[in-house]
């Protein structure tokens, strides 16, 4: 016990006589007089005096004051993980053969029939070939291979499953008339074979889509996740001034309000080659100090927070979806408080399912000529995945696939965020319970953009309460 009062008299540059720590050592409780003596007493000379504790049992001193409870700043452990299953690095099997390409739409064929039977207004299905022999009404599942629309203002579906094919007719005059459709997209039908049975005429569509009703949950997490997609470190656009004022806002307030996670969904660097003429937007010309740099950005972050950081179609990964995590030889040196995932990826963080897709997909969507899709809404887009609960049907499109084994981009959980980028677009929405974001960039609009008449929204940065799921964009540009 002596060395103890000592310790505790040392830590605050004070010292006891001899007589005066004999006093404190006969007292019942030692240590908590001694605490009660130091803050009292610590105004006084440095050694302190059996009289000073004499004088302070009588009242002559001054009374301490009332000690505030000290609330320990030890951060709850940081709960966050890649869900198994949904990451490509390390388990890429493809080598481009016919076999993988038959094995990659069986399995997003019957990972998305599975989806649909599972609601509670469709049931069982019936294969195709069956079902256009029977004279009767009954419900198919197929995958759509082409769609046409009549000159009498029909539309007609080619569907597929394992089993056969069939042609859908939807009625000019059907509820189901007016319909999205995009090639390669899982549906279920209900309906019957005509007279002739050359046709599967359709009463009734179904999609994989988020169960109806379904609504965010609340949950006792205080924790945020924060999203800092399309950084493009090497472009002479780079929004640096911008950054900088993240950066602080970050350092002064990140803390205080459990902001602990941060993802990167993609586009962390600018690359080199991307598009024609890219050399003369570069401030850092090669691809190794692009990372170098970024390394540098981001052990700049508090060190509080976990950073997933995932690859997009600007980083030196290949172009094929699902993208694997960066190489080691561009990673090397980053702090360990960062995951390097793939590109899509489902992240476990506090209870909650984060589904985090680059979003290189929108291109194909935008540019499958549905109207009410552009790059000014890609939210709206985002939502359009959701449906269909996958990222990119349309295959040999504007987005290279990798024909593997299974399908990654199908949405087999529902995601309570699903966030994405490419885009340089801000904005975020409610679907059924899910919070769709997009996550903006911090690269000012290059040349290729305004060349296209793009305008991004750069400098915002999306926080989501993982509690609540309140939202906040926050804005960096002023």
């Amino acid at each position: 016990m002596r060395s103890e009062v000592l310790n505790a008299a040392a830590r605050k540059n004070l010292f006891f006589s001899p007589d005066a720590l004999e006093v404190i050592l006969s007292s019942s409780d030692p240590l908590a007089f001694a605490d009660t003596l130091l803050t009292s007493l610590s105004n006084c000379s440095m050694f302190i005096e059996k009289k000073d504790i004499m004088d302070f049992i009588a009242g002559d001193a001054a009374t301490a004051p009332e000690r505030k409870p000290i609330v320990p700043r030890n951060k709850n452990h940081t709960d966050i993980s890649i869900v198994p299953g949904t990451d490509v690095t390390g388990d890429s099997t493809c080598e481009g053969k016919v076999t993988d390409f038959a094995a990659y739409f069986k399995s997003r064929f019957f990972a998305l029939k599975r989806i649909i039977e599972k609601r509670r207004d469709f049931g069982a299905s019936v294969p195709i070939s069956k079902a256009v022999t029977l004279g009767r009404e009954t419900q198919i599942i197929g995958m759509i291979y082409e769609k046409k629309e009549t000159k009498n203002g029909h539309t007609t579906l080619s569907l597929e499953d394992e089993s056969g094919t069939c042609t859908v007719l939807i009625s000019k005059d059907s509820p189901c008339s007016g319909e999205m459709f995009v090639n390669d997209e899982v549906i279920g039908v209900s309906g019957k074979p005509s007279m002739k049975g050359d046709l599967f005429i359709a009463d009734k569509l179904f999609r994989p889509d988020v169960p109806a009703g379904r609504t965010w949950v609340p949950s006792d997490s205080v924790a945020s996740v924060a999203f800092l997609s399309d950084v493009h470190v090497g472009s002479s656009t780079f929004l640096e001034k911008e950054w900088k004022r993240m950066m602080s806002w970050l350092k002064a307030n990140s803390y205080d309000m459990d902001l602990d996670y941060i993802v990167f969904p993609g586009d962390v660097v600018d690359g080199i080659g991307i598009f024609p003429g890219q050399e003369d937007e570069l401030s850092i010309v090669g691809i190794t100090e692009q990372y170098e740099k970024l390394r540098e950005y981001v052990k700049d972050i508090p060190d509080h927070i976990k950073i997933v950081i995932q690859p997009g179609n600007h980083d030196a990964v290949r172009l094929a979806e699902p993208q694997p995590a960066l190489s080691e030889m561009f990673t090397k040196g980053f702090d360990s408080n960062v995951i390097m995932a793939g590109n899509p990826v489902s992240i476990a963080i506090e209870g909650r399912n984060l589904l985090s897709y680059h979003g290189k997909s929108i291109d194909a969507w935008v540019a499958s000529g549905q109207k009410k899709l552009s790059y000014s809404d890609p939210v709206n887009v985002m939502r359009e995945m959701l449906t269909r609960r996958h990222l990119s049907p349309m295959y040999g499109g504007k987005t290279a696939m990798a024909p593997e084994k299974k399908d990654y981009l199908v949405i087999d959980t529902v995601p309570d965020i699903f966030v994405s980028g490419h885009v340089h677009g801000a904005g975020t929405m409610n679907y059924r319970g899910t919070r769709i974001i997009n996550a903006s960039a911090w690269q000012d609009q290059t040349e290729y953009q305004r060349a296209h008449n793009f305008n991004p929204e750069p400098a915002i940065m999306p926080v989501v309460h993982l509690g609540t799921g309140a939202t906040k964009m926050m804005n960096f540009t002023q």
